[in-house]
């Protein structure tokens, strides 16, 4: 069997608007399928941060301009961006793959990723999204809606603030097993997944939150059984001291020295950091598994040790 790849793509690395979008997707495909011609298996999953936020904005604005258009919860608001971002990356990875003469299918995999409803994220909701406020039109939509929670964002005006629970498994896990059992490229837990907690078996409900993409991609990696687990960003290779005159990249680093450098605050908090753990936490879950955190046009170079930073258990 081929050695199997989760791929994970940043949202920001797919552009602001559809046509952007497409564009940038021409170039991921191009690397994407070249990881196939080079043998291995891919998954692929993306962050949608920026679509989703226009999505919620987009509905929130126009409820309040039109009483016809309802305000869209998150979860749905969330399931509308994997759907978009999916259709785009199976048209951009379809066409590739027919250029190169390969016969592999392609689909999206409209993804639930189960979270603990007792998380202590829920008690502490730090995640903004949707459009910004005054002060006064948050405290009156928090006394319209009380089980929402709106906060002051970096001086820049007051937003809703979601939970960013713990990704625990994925539902439609056996799905996506079974369709890259029979020969399909897979785009699956898109933005992370949507949110959902257990109410009985086989019985789920979407919750107002956002799961960490790169936590989660780790978590799919997981129950995919994959050997590899590439995280693609804006930087060749991760950097201890950044920005400083002693700024190092780092090639192929432990799992041990990794947390190392996690702990002396190398990485912050809302770029690399969660990268960094998400790939610690899949090289640790089976021995012989690797993470790479690399440029996206350079998957294909990364997964030869030739760009991108490798993390490894001992």
């Amino acid at each position: 069997m081929s050695e199997r790849v989760v791929i994970a793509l940043g949202g920001n690395a797919l552009g602001n608007n559809a046509a952007e979008q497409m564009a940038r997707i021409e170039t991921v495909s191009e690397s994407l399928v070249d990881l196939i011609e080079q043998g291995y298996e891919i998954i692929v999953t993306h962050g949608n941060g920026p679509q989703v936020g226009m999505i919620n904005l987009a509905f929130s604005e126009g409820a309040e301009a039109n009483s016809k258009i309802p305000l869209m919860e998150l979860p749905e608001c969330a399931a509308m961006s994997q759907g978009y971002i999916g259709y785009h990356l199976q048209q951009g990875l379809l066409r590739e793959l027919r250029r190169e003469g390969m016969p592999w299918h392609v689909a999206t995999m409209i993804t639930q990723t189960i979270v603990d409803e007792n998380d202590p994220a829920f008690d502490d909701p730090s995640k903004p999204i949707g459009p910004f406020y005054t002060e006064e039109q948050a405290n009156q939509l928090a006394a319209e809606n009380p089980e929402k929670t709106y906060k002051e964002d970096a001086g820049r005006g007051w937003r809703q603030m979601v939970a960013s629970p713990k990704p625990l498994d994925i539902v439609e896990k056996e799905s996506i097993l079974n369709l890259l059992d029979n020969d399909f490229v897979v785009i699956a837990s898109g933005g992370g997944g949507i949110p959902v907690i257990r109410k009985g078996e086989d019985d789920y409900q979407g919750v107002e939150a956002v799961i960490d993409k790169d936590h989660a991609s780790a978590i799919l990696a997981e129950l995919c059984d994959a050997e590899y687990l590439f995280i693609l960003t804006a930087v060749d290779r991760v950097a201890i001291n950044f920005g400083k005159p002693n700024q190092q990249f780092l090639e192929r680093i432990s799992v041990e020295e990794a947390e190392k450098f996690c702990e002396e605050g190398h990485f912050a908090a809302g770029s690399m950091l969660p990268k960094v753990q998400a790939a610690i936490n899949f090289a640790k879950s089976k021995p012989g598994r690797k993470a790479i955190i690399a440029a996206l046009e350079k998957a294909p170079l990364a997964i030869k040790g030739e760009s991108g930073t490798q993390i490894y258990m001992n």
